[in-house]
């Protein structure tokens, strides 16, 4: 394969890979209540997945806290049980394939 032919296929995928990331996303602000379920209202999904919510308190993906489950397209209202509600901040991953296609971090008001 020419390196032509290697850079015309590595912006095809650069390219797809920012058109699929563009069809999912999280509408909700970027603050939440702190509550044992997190309410992150209307979630896109560009296809099936799941969204996942991490603690955040360091500015890193920390230990994973729920998972909800989401459909192709428009998910309103959606809700993920957490268990304990959060002290800290926390990061909400959106999956589809197993590939992360949008994210969103919160404030989590105490």
């Amino acid at each position: 394969m020419s390196i032509k032919s290697i850079a015309l296929v590595a912006a095809t995928i650069a390219a797809t890979a920012s058109v699929a990331s563009a069809d999912s996303y999280f509408e909700y602000g970027e603050r939440l209540d702190s509550s044992s379920i997190l309410d992150l209202g209307l979630v896109t999904a560009e296809g099936a997945g799941v969204v996942e919510i991490y603690d955040y308190s360091t500015g890193e993906v920390g230990k994973l806290l729920g998972t909800e489950m989401v459909n192709a397209g428009a998910n309103a209202d959606v809700r993920v049980n957490v268990g304990i509600r959060p002290s800290s901040d926390v990061i909400a991953l959106l999956k589809v394939g197993g590939e992360t296609v949008a994210e969103r971090d919160f404030d989590i008001d105490r």
